[in-house]
């Protein structure tokens, strides 16, 4: 199977390319701009068709939350008309399309976790632009699963993780909100379980439409940076303490959801998947970065 995934320099490309070396019989090809550039949709297709796919993993996306506020028309071209455009590309094709969505799709004012069935209310320009991009993959290619996740971080890229191993090597004490909760995910973890469910849709063994794709177990952002430093700390890297704040303490410009927990329990009954505990993945994650065996570490 050759699995092809937009977003050459995303955490979920960097992680699906590892993870097909080490896989049987599967081939990932990353593309990205100049070759596919979301923001350009005539090169979408040309890029994605030369490639010569089996199924395509939709990763690219405009990330920048606080930003998008400013930048809507860029937030939209990218994560709506250009996810259209790539899930066009693998209808033409005849292949199945692989979305990646995120958590700010809702408001985050629900008590419980989010199952794929409530009512959508993103209260960002960014959530919005998503939103808009899962209903255009659904509308142009009938073969798409989009798989919503949240708090990725990974050995690649920028992320929390590394941000705070970065912070406390410089700092005694970091200040972290504690009133937004949701799932810690590996993009590790993201990879593994595209993987798992690109077999299934490639072989016409799996159900289309939206599922939920995080780790297992949940965490506010200081809870889940105290579990990174003290791993960090056993493992003879550099540790902080951390102050619990308020997110009014720490205002942005886009709203983030209080509550960003999803329920991954739909994803695992139809494909037999399920991430491992997130500190167990977090964990993981660390060590490798302390180990140095990723190219520019903490620092990229």
């Amino acid at each position: 199977m050759r699995l092809v995934v937009t977003g050459r320099d995303g955490q979920v490309a960097a992680s699906l390319l590892e993870a097909g070396q080490a896989a049987a019989g599967v081939e990932v090809i990353a593309i990205g701009r100049p070759q596919l550039d979301l923001s350009r949709p005539d090169t979408v297709i040309e890029a994605i068709a030369a490639a010569k796919p089996d199924a395509v993993v939709s990763a690219a996306a405009y990330t920048a939350v606080d930003q998008a506020e400013d930048e809507p028309d860029l937030a939209f071209a990218v994560n709506a008309v250009g996810a259209g455009k790539v899930a066009q590309a693998a209808a033409l094709l005849g292949v199945p399309v692989i979305h990646l969505s995120t958590d700010y799709v809702f408001d985050g004012t629900k008590d419980a976790a989010y199952v794929e069935t409530d009512a959508t209310a993103p209260a960002s320009v960014y959530g919005a632009s998503k939103l808009a991009g899962e209903q255009a993959v659904a509308s142009a290619n009938p073969r798409h699963l989009i798989l919503r996740t949240a708090w990725v971080y990974s050995p690649f890229g920028k992320n929390f993780v590394k941000t705070m191993l970065r912070l406390a090597a410089d700092r005694d004490e970091i200040a972290v909100v504690a009133d937004q909760w949701g799932n810690p995910t590996s993009a590790l973890d993201i990879a593994d379980a595209i993987l798992h469910a690109a077999a299934q849709l490639h072989d016409g063994a799996a159900t289309s439409g939206i599922y939920h794709l995080t780790g297992t177990g949940e965490a506010n952002w200081s809870g889940f940076a105290r579990h990174i430093l003290d791993t960090s700390r056993v493992l003879g890297g550099p540790w902080a303490r951390v102050r619990d704040i308020a997110t009014m303490d720490y205002p942005t410009k886009a709203r983030r959801p209080a509550n960003s927990r999803l329920s991954s329990a739909k994803f695992a009954d139809v494909f037999g998947w399920r991430a491992p505990d997130w500190r167990q993945s977090t964990g993981a994650v660390v060590h490798r970065l302390l180990a140095g065996e990723t190219k520019q570490a903490l620092t990229a």
